[in-house]
C-alpha cells in the first residue's frame, strides 16, 4: 500500500493539494492501493465522500484551520503501525513539517520512503533543508527523492549535494482537457489573455497587471487593444482590485474569482493567450492546462513551465524582468499569425510525459527501487 503524507489536502486548494488528489486516484484507476494522510482539517459539516480512498486527517484545532499537528509524530508513529505501508510517500514544500515529521518517522521505522519536493527551494528554505537532512536517528530506510521540474531540482542539489532527485512531472488528464470547451462567441477584437492561480504575492500577478497596463497602453496607440482575465482567489484580490481602479484598468480586465475546472476549460476554449508572470514557478500545472488546451502559454525562462513549454514552440518563455515580459505580451498580441502558429502545434501534440499514465509508472518505478 502507498501512504501520501501531505501537509495540505482539500479542501484546501493549491498545486500541492490538487496534485497529491490526483496522484492517488490515478494510482487507484490503476489497480495500486494508495490512502492519504493530512494535517488539513475536514471542512464544514461532513468529510466529503468523493475519495475513491481513505484519506486520514490528523489535525488540530488551530487559528485559520492551520495544516499543522502539535504532537504529528506520535499520530504519524500510531497510523504506521495500524497501516503497514509498503512504501511512505511525502510531499514537501517549501515549509511542510507535517510531512517532514512523517519522513522521520518512516526512516525510524525503516519503511522505505519517496519525497516529492513540489516546490522552488529559496536561499532560505535550502538552508532549513540542509540542517533538517541532518537530524536523522536510529536505522534509516532509503529516501529516494523526486521533484516535478528540472528548475526544482537544481535547487534541490545546491541544498543537498549528496541528492540526485528524479525529475517526475505533475500530471494530467490530456484528453479532458483538449475537449472541446463551451462554444465562445467573440463579442469584439480584442486579444484575450488569462491568467489562472492563486492571488497571492509570489504569483506575481501585481507584475503581470504592469506589463498589461504596458503593453495595452502601446497596443490601444495603434488601434488594437486587449482585454484579459484573471481566474483566482487569494490575499492579492484587494491589491489587484485597488490597482486595476487606480489605472482605470476594470474595464478591460474582469477578476472572474476561483473557478471549477470545467470553468477554468471554458475560459481557455475563449482566450488568445496564457500568462505566467511568476518567476518562482516550480511547475505550472495551469499552464500546462492551457497548452494542453491548445493555448500559447508566456512564462519566464528557468521555471518549471520550461519543462513543457518551449520558446517559439508551444510559446514563448521570457526574461525576469518586468519589461520582457510586458514585450512578450505586446508582440504576442500583435502578431495573429504568430498565436494560430503556436495554437495549432499545442493542439496536435499532447504533453504525453505529463499524462497519468507515465506519472504513475515513473512512481511505481520510484516505489520498487527505494524497497530493493
Amino acid at each position: 500500500m502507498i501512504l501520501h503524507i501531505s501537509d495540505c489536502f482539500a479542501p484546501r486548494t493549491g498545486g500541492i493539494e490538487i496534485q497529491v488528489a490526483a496522484l492517488a486516484a490515478a494510482q487507484h484507476r490503476a489497480g495500486q492501493a494508495a490512502e492519504v494522510v493530512t494535517a488539513t482539517p475536514a471542512g464544514p459539516g461532513a468529510e466529503t465522500a468523493s475519495w475513491p480512498y481513505p484519506v486520514h486527517r490528523i489535525s488540530a484545532r488551530l487559528p485559520g484551520r492551520l495544516p499543522v499537528h502539535p504532537r504529528a509524530g506520535h499520530a504519524i508513529d500510531r497510523l504506521l503501525t495500524a497501516c503497514h505501508p509498503r512504501v511512505v510517500h511525502v510531499h514537501l514544500g517549501a515549509a511542510s513539517p507535517f510531512a517532514w515529521s512523517a519522513l522521520a518517522c518512516a526512516r525510524r521505522r525503516g519503511i522505505p520512503a519517496v519525497a516529492t519536493v513540489h516546490s522552488m527551494w529559496d536561499p532560505v528554505v535550502r538552508a532549513l533543508y540542509r540542517l533538517l537532512s541532518r537530524t536523522g536517528h536510529g536505522p534509516t530506510a532509503p529516501v529516494a527523492v523526486t521533484t516535478v521540474s528540472r528548475s526544482a531540482a537544481r535547487l534541490i542539489r545546491q541544498a543537498l549535494p549528496d541528492v540526485t532527485p528524479r525529475v517526475i512531472p505533475n500530471g494530467i488528464d490530456a484528453a479532458w482537457w483538449r475537449s472541446p470547451g463551451a462554444a465562445v462567441e467573440r463579442q469584439d477584437g480584442r486579444v484575450h489573455v488569462v491568467a489562472v492561480g492563486r492571488l497571492v504575492p509570489r504569483k506575481e500577478p501585481m507584475e503581470l497587471l504592469a506589463a498589461l497596463h504596458s503593453a495595452h497602453a502601446r497596443m490601444s496607440r495603434r488601434g488594437t487593444a486587449l482585454r484579459a482575465t484573471f481566474a483566482g482567489a487569494g490575499p492579492s484580490a484587494g491589491p489587484i482590485q485597488r490597482y486595476l481602479r487606480r489605472n482605470g484598468m476594470d474595464s478591460w480586465i474582469r477578476l472572474a474569482g476561483r473557478l471549477q475546472p470545467g470553468e477554468v476549460r471554458e475560459l481557455l476554449a475563449g482566450a488568445d493567450l496564457f500568462v505566467n508572470p511568476s518567476r518562482r514557478e516550480s511547475f505550472g500545472i495551469a499552464a500546462l492546462e492551457a497548452r494542453t488546451s491548445g493555448l500559447p502559454v508566456l512564462a519566464r525562462a528557468h521555471t518549471g513551465v520550461a519543462d513543457f513549454v518551449r520558446h517559439n514552440r508551444e510559446g514563448a518563455l521570457c526574461g525576469h524582468s518586468a519589461f520582457a515580459l510586458a514585450d512578450e505580451v505586446l508582440w504576442l498580441a500583435r502578431t495573429p499569425g504568430a498565436r494560430r502558429t503556436l495554437a495549432a502545434h499545442n493542439w496536435e501534440t499532447e504533453p504525453v510525459h505529463c499524462t497519468w499514465p507515465v506519472v504513475t509508472e515513473a512512481f511505481a518505478h520510484a516505489y520498487d527501487e527505494v524497497t530493493r
